[in-house]
């Protein structure tokens, strides 16, 4: 009999320009830009360099990601959130979200915000994200954006 091997998640920056950044970009662009007929190389994407990658990793393979962005007014900005599809909706996104907010209290930020999909919005309001917009279009497809506090 085959022993299975045991699903780890583990949470971590990923560094910019890195095989893990490779990764990611391939990711990002199979799940957030593929399906609208997009391509992410063709995007620029020298600027994320100044970001703060995370990845969420089971067994050393990449299965989601998500960038924080630092914002001039103090706040940071969550963005390019991306599970691959096999591993949606078993909570790997919801601890990714938890990391980020961790990392940003840490590191000082009062606030996360996010242009989230409208199609995801409800995946935010659930973890205590509010919409402080109307309904917009970014790349031809409706968004809220949304914020919460990160006071303890």
């Amino acid at each position: 009999m085959k022993e299975e091997k045991e699903e780890k998640l583990k949470i971590k920056e990923i560094q910019y320009n890195s095989e893990e950044y490779n990764q990611e970009l391939q990711l990002r662009d199979k799940v957030l830009r593929k399906p609208l007929g997009m391509n992410l190389y063709l995007e620029n994407l020298e600027a994320e360099k100044y970001d703060f990658h995370v990845g969420a990793f089971i067994n050393d393979q990449l299965v989601g990601v998500l960038i924080l962005t630092k914002l001039d007014n103090g706040d940071i900005k969550m963005r390019q959130f991306a599970v691959a599809e096999h591993w949606q909706g078993k909570k790997i996104g919801t601890k990714l979200v938890v990391f980020a907010e961790e990392y940003s209290k840490n590191e000082g930020y009062t606030s996360i915000v996010l242009n989230a999909r409208k199609s995801a919005a409800e995946f935010y309001t659930k973890l205590g994200y509010e919409k402080i917009s109307v309904e917009f279009l970014e790349i031809n497809i409706p968004h809220f954006k949304m914020t919460k506090s990160l006071s303890r």
